[in-house]
């Protein structure tokens, strides 16, 4: 069995997000399948387009929320996938658009709403886990 490593961070502000941003992409290294949990609003859409930013995402990045996937390239064309899964209703649904393909692409791949497909997110999946504190800031916590 291996290891599991766990960050923390907190966001006090919109402004550290690119700070956390390139933290969270130095920590998880090699792992391409990331898995944000959170609340509605506790900001998983504005951490992954600032890693889209990060990893220099040249499309417009913006929620999958009634597409499910969006498909980014970068500047020097790689893909990024970036999923929102929060329609979903059943697993069956995400194999049915080939959600194993995208996750086994060896690309990036940003998940919200991953409990929705529990049995379907890959093992070794990063987790982060954003929570609203009673102050409006976020805590962040990586686990990989």
């Amino acid at each position: 069995m291996s290891e599991v490593s766990e960050i923390k961070l907190n966001a006090f502000t919109l402004a550290d997000l690119p700070q956390i941003a390139e933290q969270l992409l130095s920590a998880i290294g090699n792992h391409k399948i990331v898995a944000f949990y959170g609340e509605m609003g506790a900001g998983k859409t504005t951490l992954i387009k600032q890693l889209c930013k990060v990893l220099k995402v040249v499309d417009t990045i913006q929620s999958p929320t009634f597409s499910i996937v969006n498909e980014y390239l970068t500047e020097d064309n790689q893909q990024v996938y970036h999923f929102d899964f929060y329609r979903i209703k059943e697993e069956e649904e995400a194999l049915d658009f080939g959600v194993e393909e995208y996750f086994y692409s060896g690309n990036y791949c940003f998940i919200e709403w991953p409990e929705q497909i529990p049995n379907l997110i890959p093992e070794k999946a990063v987790k982060v886990s954003i929570k609203q504190t009673e102050d409006n800031k976020r805590l962040i916590t990586i686990l990989y």
